[in-house]
């Protein structure tokens, strides 16, 4: 009788780092690298280019610093990107020839779209990092994509490629709104501006987790609201100024929040008039 297996530790987990050097920063590897160990180790480490050419000096120091193997690449044709080519020749041939986990691309170049999408196809998770102007049909391949802009200072960005501006203190101050003693309906649902609650993308993906993850009375557990959303697309929520799913949740105005001793919340749409006062628990 077949069972389910447990899901293998993050420590255990496999991961493929290949790196668009002609569209990555040299000064963004050490918080890529970082990021990725909350998923897993990047067993295989590699950045592409031709470092013949004066605008990769930057990157000879960090590969050494990082364990990066760079991958040469000359440009054959004037106006052709022959990396792009050497970096899904490798992804194709590591997929097949390598026990991994999941994969990551750091580019900003819409090209690897396709790429993604077969990795994901055959089961693999696809992480992805990139700067603001990465075409939206590349994130939205991704298992989860992060802005490099939010990884380089610590704090996060401020919105996401065709949100309405937000700023790091207008999230903060919607958390802060939202904040209500244990045991109570937030009221955080009223912000006087309300920008990420004009993100039609992102309100209907965060709707969609709480409708997935709702039980009879209404209610669903933030956890498992937050998990469903990011099912449905690759949402970073440092991506749109805030830390986590709970504080995005609150900072969009759009739900109700109900805290509970021990730190469990519970999050329903402010839409449905059939939910219970509180949630049943």
């Amino acid at each position: 009788m077949e069972t389910d297996q447990p899901a293998p530790p993050v420590i255990n987990r496999r991961i493929a780092l290949l790196i668009d050097a002609d569209n990555v920063s040299h000064g963004k590897i050490g918080s890529i690298v970082a990021e990725l160990s909350k998923y897993g180790t990047a067993n295989i480490r590699r950045a592409y280019g031709d470092w013949a050419s004066a605008r990769l000096n930057g990157w000879k120091d960090k590969v050494h610093e990082f364990a990066i193997r760079p991958i040469q690449q000359f440009s054959y044709s004037s106006g052709k990107n022959a990396t792009d080519i050497a970096l899904v020749i490798d992804a194709m041939e590591l997929l097949y020839t390598q026990d991994l986990d999941a994969f990551c691309i750091a580019s900003s170049d819409a090209d690897f779209t396709p790429l993604v999408m077969q990795l994901k196809a055959n089961g693999h998770e696809v992480y992805g990092f990139g700067e603001r102007k990465t075409p939206d049909p590349f994130v939205n391949a991704c298992t989860t994509f992060l802005y490099l802009d939010g990884l380089e200072s610590g704090s996060a960005p401020v919105a996401g490629p065709a949100d309405a501006p937000v700023s790091k203190p207008q999230a903060k101050a919607g958390a802060k709104t939202a904040a209500t003693a244990k045991g109570s309906v937030s009221a955080a649902t009223a912000l006087p501006a309300k920008p990420l609650a004009q993100n039609a993308k992102l309100v209907t993906v965060l709707r969609g987790g709480v409708e997935a993850a709702a039980r009879e009375d209404g209610w669903a557990l933030m956890s498992a609201a937050g998990s469903a959303a990011k099912r449905q697309a690759p949402i970073d929520p440092r991506n749109y100024g805030v830390k986590n799913f709970p504080a995005l949740f609150e900072a969009t105005g759009l739900f109700e929040i109900f805290k509970v001793d021990g730190g469990q919340s519970y999050i329903a749409d402010r839409r449905n008039r059939d939910r219970s006062a509180t949630p049943n628990r």
